[in-house]
């Protein structure tokens, strides 16, 4: 039990700095402050994310005047608006919805005039809600690489970089849409290093990657595209927007949400509860099983000789693990680091975990993710289930269903990617 102005258990503890990392990215709490100037004309409110819903309500809420818009949001995830349209399409593989939505965004971009002003909400998930493949190429095109690349091991920005090259929404080209127009784009980011280009596969801002590296990326993870899909990459017709694009000089982008903050917001819990944070860094990138040993090694090293810091303490990690695909299983990467963890960890006494998706949603499951603790394998053993069988069926859901470890939260409303939390008593 942890000590701190009150006794709470471990469990307890976890929950609440998720909490808190997820309290800190509110769209209600850091909107506001960055809303800009109204225009001399119009404003059209567009937007794409799991948060961009929520988002849109907040703007709504604090504009003094006219707007109109169109965002999309994930299925579930919808807030409804009075004067801005809110939509649902599919995440992570996109669907007919999203397609509809974004070609209803750039509808609503025509006409624009300089005096006119484009408000962009963007927040992850928003590469695969707002889908609008370029001519010559389908929607089930797209869908197809989709999948391939979420099995393949690739992360987010070599998937968002083979997204920018097949959209015509996509690494700038809604920014080219809405010229000569004033366009301001408020981001909450979940990528690793909040690049702005790869946030939603950066709709909005100039497109640093090629056709060259897309075609590269595929053939790095074995991906064969279909057909039209690769003749499309090879002839390289068309490129994204790049810096300096004239198109794009009337455009700002400005980071409303990031990782890091959400992970200093769960320190401060953890500090008033007496425990010692670490931060182990906002951007850990790798694949979740092998990021989940390396956390397992610093927690030991906690225990055992007092470094990084003395126990109680507790490591927090924000980013984007990757899951490489080769079993049947259920399980997003949260709960996959987190099974990782509980096997390198093998009932270490005195250590607990959470890892959960600050969207609430654990890859394309109904959790937000897991918590570990120093008897999860001995409980798993107990009701006859092979812990390591599981996870190189990458079925770590089942394991922690089965244990009721599961974290729910239903959709958060907003998105500042992976949380992780282990703690050392």
């Amino acid at each position: 039990m942890l000590q701190g102005p009150a006794v709470i258990s471990p469990r307890q503890f976890l929950n609440d700095i998720f909490q808190a990392a997820v309290d800190a990215a509110q769209p209600a709490l850091c909107l506001p402050p960055h809303l800009p100037a109204p225009p001399k004309g119009r404003t059209v409110v567009i937007g794409a994310g799991k948060a961009s819903a929520a988002m849109a309500r907040v703007l709504e809420t604090h504009w003094d005047g006219l707007l109109s818009g169109l965002v999309v949001t994930r299925y579930g995830h919808r807030v409804d608006c009075e004067r801005i349209d809110i939509v649902e399409s599919s995440h992570p593989v996109p669907d007919a919805a999203g397609v509809a939505a974004a070609e209803g965004i750039v509808a609503r971009l025509q006409g624009l005039t300089e005096d006119d002003l484009v408000i962009c909400l963007i927040s992850g998930g928003g590469s695969a809600l707002m889908t609008l493949p370029m001519p010559g190429l389908t929607l089930d095109d797209k869908i197809s690489v989709n999948r391939a690349l979420l099995r393949s091991g690739a992360n987010i920005a070599e998937m968002n970089c083979v997204r920018k090259h097949l959209s015509a929404v996509k690494g700038g080209r809604l920014a080219a849409a809405a010229a000569p127009a004033r366009l301001v784009t408020l981001a909450i980011s979940d990528v690793p290093g909040d690049d702005l280009a790869v946030i939603a596969s950066g709709p909005t801002v100039p497109d640093p990657t090629t056709f060259a590296e897309a075609r590269d990326i595929l053939a790095r993870y074995g991906v064969s595209p279909p057909a039209p899909v690769a003749a499309f990459l090879a002839t390289a017709a068309e490129e994204t927007p790049k810096p300096g694009d004239p198109r794009l000089a009337n455009c700002r982008t400005v980071l409303i949400a990031a990782p890091q903050a959400s992970l200093e917001a769960a320190a401060a819990v953890a500090r008033r509860a007496g425990v010692t944070p670490v931060i182990l860094g906002d951007a850990i990138e790798g694949e979740s099983r092998e990021v989940a040993i390396v956390h397992a090694g610093i927690a030991r090293q906690v225990a055992r000789h007092g470094q990084p810091a003395g126990a109680p303490a507790v490591l927090l990690s924000g980013g984007e693990t990757t899951v490489t695909v080769r079993g049947n299983g259920r399980g997003g990467r949260n709960a996959e680091f987190a099974l990782g963890l509980a096997i390198a960890l093998d009932g270490a006494a005195g250590i607990s975990a959470i890892a959960c998706d600050t969207d609430g949603i654990d890859g394309s499951e109904d959790n937000a993710g897991v918590l570990v603790t120093p008897d999860t394998l001995a409980r798993s053993a107990a009701r006859g289930i092979n812990a390591r069988a599981l996870l190189d069926a990458n079925d770590a859901y089942s394991l922690f269903s089965a244990l009721d470890d599961l974290v729910m939260t239903g959709p958060t409303l907003t998105n500042v990617n992976d949380f992780r939390a282990v703690l050392i008593e």
